[in-house]
């Protein structure tokens, strides 16, 4: 297989972080037989550095022509005093709207290795903790009108029938390549939107009978995640919502070093990053964590190039990894053997072995 990658570095230890994943691309593709072209381009702090602009239309145009893209992080201090248009963070907004992904796709896994990072209790973590927070992205109150007038504000929640559908079908799509199990959250109890959505989905399920449908209130959902994560495999819900779930599902797995993203749109092209930050405080220091990177481009693998196997053995190499007792700084416990980004991207290249 051959696949074009764009490759969106971006600021602080995003590209220490991105050289890592491609170090491990670059084994993934020698042993199973692919080739995978990396075309770089710019967005973010550096690209406003570079050409006063955080997102150049010609660097967009290379996201567009790629089959999917990997990010690294963007964004610091360094431009807080930019006019709120070249913000670093408006070219990932922008990035985002070009490519047309209205779908964030969120996995919260605990590894057994590192379960004692949890804040919660061992009795529930024992249990596992594995599933995929499914967020619409680009609808919902976010997008609504906002206005002010005088003492009184106004935020508005609309969604069509059509954004639902959408963000549905990949909730239905992604569990169907799971274990099967969708939720549908919202607060169809107060809001005509969510009664909306709630209709929506049950209609899609007709299309999708390998998929079990649940419903749940969003503020149930809130107390389940930390009372039985257990018992989620996808979690489908909107913008809102989504961003609130999703902080708090990365919370119980102890280590949002480790938590990869991917968000989606109509085709296969995917836009692929960590959840983290761009941490400037480290940047250059060899101690960031690339596994939520490395764990992003098997999300590509998986959902944007098909192919299952290789991203199994991407996931496999980050157990083996912990297995072998390694850790970086940020996941560092007594008794470990704690080394560099690159060190750790070196050793999970390593670990890369067909089934």
């Amino acid at each position: 297989m051959n696949k074009e990658i764009a490759v969106v570095r971006g600021d602080g230890i995003g590209p220490e972080i991105v050289a890592e994943a491609l170090k491990v691309l670059d084994r993934v593709a020698d042993m199973f037989g692919h080739s995978f072209h990396y075309v770089e381009a710019w967005m973010g702090g550096c690209a406003l550095d570079r050409f006063g602009d955080p997102l150049p239309e010609q660097e967009l145009e290379k996201c567009l022509a790629a089959d999917s893209v990997l990010l690294g992080a963007v964004g610091g201090p360094k431009w807080n005093g930019v006019p709120g248009h070249l913000r670093p963070e408006k070219g990932l907004l922008r990035l985002r709207s070009g490519l047309g992904v209205y779908s964030n796709n969120r996995p919260a896994k605990i590894w057994p290795q590192l379960a004692d990072a949890s804040p919660l209790k061992a009795s529930i973590v024992e249990k596992g903790i594995d599933f995929i927070i499914v967020r619409e992205l680009t609808g919902g109150i976010y997008f609504g009108e906002h206005r002010t007038e005088g003492d009184t504000a106004v935020d508005v929640l609309k969604y069509t029938e059509k954004e639902i559908e959408r963000i549905g079908r990949i909730g239905f799509a992604t569990a169907a390549k799971r274990r099967g199990r969708l939720c549908s959250v919202e607060k169809s109890n107060v809001l005509d939107s969510s009664r909306l959505w709630k209709k929506v989905m049950h209609r899609l399920a007709e299309e999708y009978p390998e998929v079990e449908l649940s419903d749940l209130l969003v503020d149930n959902c809130a107390m389940q995640i930390v009372k039985d994560p257990s018992q989620f495999d996808v979690i489908v819900t909107e913008n809102m919502f989504g961003d609130i779930l999703s902080d708090e599902a990365s919370m119980i797995t102890g280590s949002i070093g480790m938590i990869p993203s991917s968000s989606l749109g109509d085709g296969s092209r995917g836009l692929y990053e960590p959840i983290h930050g761009s941490a400037p405080d480290i940047a250059g220091k060899d101690l960031a964590n690339p596994i939520g990177t490395v764990l992003s481009a098997a999300m590509m693998l998986r959902y944007s190039f098909d192919l299952p196997s290789e991203a199994d053995a991407v996931e496999r190499a980050v157990g083996q990894l912990l297995d072998a007792g390694y850790r970086t700084a940020d996941i560092m416990s007594p008794g470990m053997k704690q080394v560099g980004c690159r060190a750790c991207g070196d050793l999970l290249a390593g670990f890369i072995r067909k089934d």
